[in-house]
């Protein structure tokens, strides 16, 4: 299937999905609508974020299998679902209970999001992710060229998506309210806020202690290479190693800029660059800055997305100040720079926005609704996985609007960052043939060496 059609079939079915909500009422996202409907539900990784994405999964469904390599996780949740059967290595479970399981939410750290999703699809099983939806850009594509394959239903963890203030936002730009759109900022904070990185820490540590008795290490390390435990890997302190998370860019990327991607049809960027501080080998670098170039779109102009996280001097990494027009910066955001206006988003999920100049927009009328609405705000995680079960009740996978199809293109284009910081000069990319084009060389860093046992 053509992945230009692909993507323009989406976009077009996201459009109809939403008028024909409207129509439909808000029973669209009713999914419970008898027990004999119920979704049998296997979960993968229950602690942290794995803990709310299995209690929201079983508000819509059965949980009928608890999988986690923590014994204290994984114990923990079996006391909300006891009748669940309990496994430490997800292989063992999606072998044993294949007949049994309808679809599986996968919540683990990003190094094992693909093997856990891929051989969950092979079986023919809906997947639900976290963000981002793999750990490299190969197993981006992957999935997404598997789910389609398969014909699986599919959503990936940015919940944002099923904000309705998301959805205005993103219908204020497809309206052309701001004029055509050729730069977007998105920044965050995350950059060695929540988790230890460079330049505290550029090494692995040296101490040797015994891995505790509740947690599987080998099952931890899954598809990396071994390494001997420590407590700075687990639990969550593995976002800043680049072996086990993909940083600041994979954490907070398929947030904070899934809006511009969803709003302006981003695909294939055609070339990525970056500005940042010294990179190590083991863990992310303290601040970037990178600008991805996007082609034009039919009508729409060509887009430059530039990315910024980290300390640089002691000062936040951040977009210019007069682009927010005397607007509070906050944490994490986006700024879509128009020709005829600026529309500043000042939340990572895309819940608010403020149209600039305020005086230009004071008396604004909001456009037309395309998109459904959820018509609460405060819900939106849950209502994320209320899509996902409504799209695997009706067999139509568009309904869940973070679906691979999209969400696979949104996690490849943002990871390539990483992967531009690594190759240590602009990247040309060709989406259609995934191949950096000027520097062959550099095609390991799209992908890794598995261990035996847990390859795609």
């Amino acid at each position: 299937m053509s992945r230009q059609h692909s993507r323009r079939q989406f976009l077009a079915d996201t459009a109809a999905i939403g008028v024909g909500a409207w129509i439909a009422g808000p029973n669209l996202f009713a999914a419970d609508r008898s027990p004999n409907e119920k979704v049998n539900i296997a979960c993968i990784g229950v602690g942290g974020k794995g803990s709310s994405d299995t209690d929201q999964a079983g508000q819509h469904g059965n949980i009928v299998a608890l999988c986690d390599i923590d014994d204290n996780h994984l114990g923990k949740k079996a006391e909300s679902f006891p009748a669940a059967k309990k496994f430490n290595d997800f292989r063992q479970m999606l072998d044993q209970m294949a007949q049994s399981i309808d679809a599986v939410t996968v919540s683990t750290p990003d190094h094992t999001h693909a093997a856990a999703s891929m051989m969950a699809i092979k079986l023919k099983k809906h997947v639900y992710t976290q963000k981002p939806l793999s750990w490299s850009v190969h197993e981006a594509r992957a999935l997404r060229e598997a789910a389609a394959k398969y014909g699986v239903c599919t959503q990936m963890g940015n919940q944002g998506t099923a904000l309705d203030g998301f959805r205005t936002s993103v219908e204020i730009i497809r309206s052309g309210a701001i004029g055509p759109i050729r730069e977007v900022h998105v920044w965050t904070d995350r950059c060695g806020s929540f988790w230890k990185q460079a330049p505290d820490i550029v090494a692995r540590p040296t101490d040797l202690p015994d891995v505790p008795a509740h947690v599987h290490w080998d099952l931890f390390l899954g598809p990396a290479p071994v390494r001997p435990y420590n407590p700075a890997y687990h639990p969550f302190a593995w976002r800043g190693w680049r072996d086990f998370g993909t940083g600041a860019l994979g954490d907070m990327a398929c947030h904070c800029a899934n809006m511009a991607f969803m709003a302006l049809g981003l695909e294939y960027p055609t070339s990525i660059s970056a500005k940042n501080s010294e990179v190590n080998l083991e863990t992310f670098q303290e601040w970037a800055t990178i600008t991805y170039e996007f082609p034009s779109r039919g009508v729409l102009p060509a887009v430059k997305l530039l990315w910024w996280e980290g300390l640089r001097n002691g000062e936040k990494n951040l977009p210019p100040a007069e682009l927010f027009q005397g607007e509070k910066v906050e944490a994490n955001g986006l700024l879509f720079i128009g020709d005829k206006g600026t529309l500043y988003c000042p939340d990572p999920y895309g819940a608010s926005h403020v149209l600039l100049p305020l005086d230009k927009f004071d008396q604004y009328q909001l456009p037309a609704q395309t998109f459904p609405r959820h018509g609460d705000d405060t819900n939106n995680d849950s209502n994320q996985k209320k899509e996902w079960i409504a799209a695997i009740k009706s067999g139509k996978p568009e309904l869940a609007l973070s679906n691979f199809a999209y969400a696979g293109l949104l996690t490849e284009a943002m990871l390539l960052g990483n992967v531009a910081i690594r190759a240590g000069k602009k990247i040309a990319w060709d989406g259609p043939g995934m191949k950096i084009a000027n520097i062959p060389a550099a095609r390991h860093l799209l992908t890794r060496d598995y261990r035996p046992g847990w390859t795609l």
